[in-house]
């Protein structure tokens, strides 16, 4: 029989998605960062709605402080790969009913400081009694038509980006879920990067204003995943001759005999942008990126090629399409 336990995440929402009569001319198709409602001629409402739920997506040790801010950025990431400005957002709260009165007091604070760290207010939302705590984020922005960055407009030639380094994250859980070994400083900002995640929203405004973008993902399900979603959406290949890794991913690796390929790929949970840029118009890029105190590192190019391929010191390898996926863990 097929289920849960045989299905994956992406295989739930195609069964889902042909069962919904399609709006039409959508401004933005199914599958993207977010979703869109056009308003005029010019104008969209942006909505992104995202759940964290305690078992799959708190690790052990982060506060519910922590916790709530998280379910915050996972949101308003998405909404920095589009470049949208968000601007309020609901939350629908399910609550055990062991919670004490001082932890829904933590959740509360949690959910105001990650919404006024990126200028964002609550607004509402509703709350019910669960088996798990549940938080989900249903955030809205308003965004001028031409000026959305998709995920399907990559073109060969096109240099490849990200907004920061990769495997601090996929380090930090494997320290706090299979005790792996790290030297106590690198560990503590392994740590770091899990519990205190930032969405890359600055940066995100900043280049959708420089007109420099031809497709942007958030990276929130790991390097490849995001890197896959773009070829997939584009039509296009990757040669990838730069790996982004984060200072100590690869002592980390080494001292626990993993690979660092694997951690700076296929880790997820990051929330930098990955982006296509214009060849031309790479340096206002950049400099788009650092006016706002972010940076913008090149990894690679766009190839009509529809191949993921990385190549370090002449050799190549295929960067496979698998990343942070809900349901493929659960077992019978």
């Amino acid at each position: 029989m097929t289920n849960l336990r045989t299905l994956r995440e992406r295989e739930i929402i195609e069964l889902i998605l042909k069962q919904l009569d399609r709006m039409p001319q959508m401004p933005i198709p199914f599958g993207d960062d977010v979703s869109a409602y056009p308003l005029d001629n010019s104008l969209m409402l942006i909505l992104k709605t995202d759940m964290l739920v305690d078992k799959t997506d708190v690790p052990p040790s982060m506060s519910l402080w922590q916790a709530s801010r998280k379910a915050v950025v996972m949101n308003i990431s998405d909404f920095a790969a589009k470049g949208t400005q968000p601007k309020v957002m609901l939350v629908s709260l399910g609550l055990p009913r062991r919670l004490a009165k001082k932890e829904i007091i933590e959740i509360g604070r949690g959910l105001n400081a990650g919404a006024r760290e990126y200028n964002a207010y609550v607004i509402g939302g509703d709350t019910n009694e669960a088996s798990d705590l549940v938080i989900t984020i249903s955030l809205f922005g308003i965004a001028k038509k031409d000026s959305m960055m998709l995920r399907s407009g990559a073109k060969p030639g096109d240099i490849v980006a990200v907004t920061g380094s990769f495997g601090k994250t996929s380090a930090g859980l494997k320290i706090l879920l299979d005790n792996f070994e790290a030297p106590k400083k690198i560990r503590g900002i392994f740590l770091e990067s899990v519990f205190m995640p930032y969405a890359r929203l600055r940066e995100g405004l900043a280049l959708s204003q420089s007109r420099a973008v031809t497709a942007a993902i958030d990276s929130s399900d790991g390097l490849a995943w995001s890197l896959n979603e773009i070829a997939r959406a584009s039509k296009v290949g990757f040669l990838i001759d730069k790996l982004p890794s984060a200072d100590g991913v690869k002592k980390f690796a080494k001292i626990n005999r993993i690979d660092e390929f694997e951690l700076t790929l296929y880790g997820g949970e990051e929330y930098e942008l990955v982006l296509t840029i214009k060849p031309k118009l790479w340096k206002k890029a950049k400099e788009a990126a650092e006016k706002v105190g972010g940076k913008l590192l090149p990894i690679g190019k766009v190839t009509a090629e529809r191949k993921l391929l990385l190549e370090i010191d002449g050799k190549r390898q295929v960067i496979e399409p698998k990343g942070w996926e809900h349901f493929k863990s659960i077992t019978a």
